[in-house]
């Protein structure tokens, strides 16, 4: 930062670099590597990892159940709807005021309506898919609700992306290629071919329902409460999947052998899915929907590591090198900060939805250190007011 004698203060980064080629991918500001490898991005990592296995515990529960012959996906789903309910709805009728659970559906009870709808829809089409088309395809359309969730988030929730945050998602989704290559190889291509147009429409419009339902989560999560999102969440998906589950699982559910071990593996998913559920919105607010969604990509390879203890599947070493693409194009994503300017419109506010490191304002000199709750504005030669806000000019 230049003082009044120009010089330059150290420890400190500065934007007058928006002319070089790293200007133009990673933004206009200068990354040194203790810049980038921080507490702050070992711990994103971390924590989108945790996702990850929770994923994992669903997947091979589910597979379990599979085993066993139950295919009841939206009775599975009522029961995590149903303790999101029992927990975080009833928290919210304690609240009073504004925050009472009252004025929420009285003044956005649609809202939420349709956000628990999209949710519910997205895990039940993505079940069905199963029925229709192969594993690998199903891996690879999946990856749909990336690109869907940079368009919804840079139009809806104002979101700018750098080149390198492009760069970064290309480099996951070749992860996930060799992924696929590595099922491919191990003759691992599990699924259906009864209708295989059918089964990849089902995925790519699960991929968009995920899409918009987390956009929404993110936008409620980071200006509401997640309190109030996995309440509603809980309320109306509860009466959303009982409904469906009524019309369209009865039969299944009424041929169910029950035992001790079929009513563990619902116990296992009903938690895994609730983890998931009331974790994944503290991630979100640390960074974004679309890092949430590239770090769960590396899912399904706990999945394979899982497999190959408890179902016998082959190892790959093209399984190892794809865990190792996704996580470097996670961090690579996660080095750069997006931003999103607060929807109230209050030109003194603007959240970082991915962030590693400081963001100094050239000729102003407002910096944002993402490792504190608040920032500090130092002494500004321009005319105009110096916020975060007006660094967005330099990432657009």
């Amino acid at each position: 930062m230049e003082g009044e004698t120009g010089e330059v203060t150290p420890d400190r980064v500065s934007l007058r670099t928006s002319g070089t080629l790293g200007a133009f991918i990673c933004g206009p500001q200068k990354l040194k590597l203790k810049d980038v490898f921080t507490w702050r991005l070992l711990k994103t990592v971390a924590l989108g990892q945790v996702l990850s296995m929770l994923v994992c515990g669903t997947a091979v529960t589910s597979q379990y159940l599979e085993k066993a012959q139950v295919d009841t996906p939206m009775l599975q789903s009522f029961f995590n709807y149903a303790l999101l309910l029992l927990t975080y709805t009833t928290a919210l009728v304690f609240r009073k005021g504004e925050e009472s659970i009252f004025q929420i559906l009285k003044s956005k009870w649609w809202k939420y309506l349709l956000m628990a709808l999209t949710d519910v829809e997205a895990n039940y089409t993505v079940v069905k898919a199963y029925q229709f088309t192969t594993l690998t395809s199903i891996q690879l359309l999946d990856c749909f609700v990336i690109p869907v969730l940079m368009v919804l988030s840079w139009f809806f929730l104002k979101t700018r992306y750098r080149l390198l945050h492009f760069i970064a998602v290309g480099v996951c989704l070749l992860g996930v290629g060799a992924m696929v290559g590595a099922d491919l190889l191990a003759g691992r291509d599990q699924g259906s071919n009864s209708n295989l147009l059918l089964g990849d429409c089902l995925v790519l419009i699960s991929a968009a329902l995920y899409a918009v339902s987390n956009v929404c989560q993110e936008y409620t999560v980071k200006n509401l409460s997640r309190a109030e999102f996995l309440g509603m969440m809980g309320l109306f998906g509860t009466l959303i999947s009982g409904v469906q589950m009524a019309i369209l699982e009865i039969k299944p559910i009424m041929a169910i052998s029950w035992d001790w071990k079929i009513c563990l593996l619902f116990v296992a998913f009903m938690l895994c899915m609730y983890g998931l559920y009331s974790f994944m919105p503290v991630v979100m607010k640390m960074t974004s929907a679309t890092a949430v969604n590239l770090s769960l990509l590396t899912a399904d390879l706990f999945s394979l590591l899982c497999g190959i203890f408890l179902f016998q599947f082959k190892f790959s070493a093209l399984y190892i090198v794809s865990f190792v693409v996704i996580t470097v194009g996670f961090i690579m994503f996660n080095v750069v900060p997006t931003y999103t300017p607060d929807p109230s419109g209050n030109s003194e506010r603007a959240y970082q939805t991915v962030a590693t490191t400081e963001v100094i304002q050239a000729e102003g000199e407002t910096v944002l250190d993402v490792g504190q709750e608040k920032h500090v504005e130092t002494t500004c030669i321009q005319k105009e007011p110096c916020t975060t806000l007006c660094s967005l000019k330099y990432m657009v």
